[in-house]
């Protein structure tokens, strides 16, 4: 009997860790404005984003590995933010959800952090104002579909 490839058993160990990361994401919400009332609605019975794997919303960044950004993010709540951010443990995503968080949306003021893109790294972008939930769940869609794709490690070519 002929020995496997050694890597055979890796490439089928690293497909079964993928389909494991994209089907058990666990979210931090960061929901600061009227998106908020959007991503609750989302995690409600009618949309249910239960079905993606992504059930729980957890509010300890230890316990999470997605963190939805929703509404606009003023200065003083941006140490907070990153402080979360690196307390979540990798492999970890990022969705930024509606016009405010994504650009600064209508509040053009020095106040206000204009894209937090600029100080974290944004996996995908949720357009609106605010963004109805069928469109986060989409986007949580296309990022289970990169995490398959990629596995969601650094250098993978995840980040947009």
């Amino acid at each position: 009997m002929t020995p496997l490839p050694h890597n055979v058993a890796v490439t089928k160990l690293d497909e079964l860790v993928r389909w494991c990361r994209k089907n058990s994401l666990w979210p931090m919400p960061f929901a600061t404005a009227c998106c908020g009332i959007e991503l609750m609605a989302t995690g409600a019975s009618r949309h249910d984003i239960a079905r993606f794997g992504a059930e729980v919303f957890r509010f300890s960044p230890r316990q999470c590995d997605l963190m939805i950004v929703a509404g606009r993010v003023v200065m003083k709540m941006l140490p907070v933010l990153q402080r979360i951010w690196q307390q979540m443990p990798e492999p970890k995503w990022c969705i930024s959800m509606g016009a405010c968080c994504s650009t600064g949306g209508v509040f053009d003021t020095y106040s206000v952090v204009q894209g937090i893109d600029r100080f974290l790294p944004v996996d995908m972008y949720v357009p609106g104002c605010p963004p109805r939930p069928e469109q986060l769940i989409q986007s949580i869609i296309d990022l289970q579909d990169k995490i398959q794709r990629d596995g969601g490690e650094k250098g993978s070519g995840i980040r947009n």
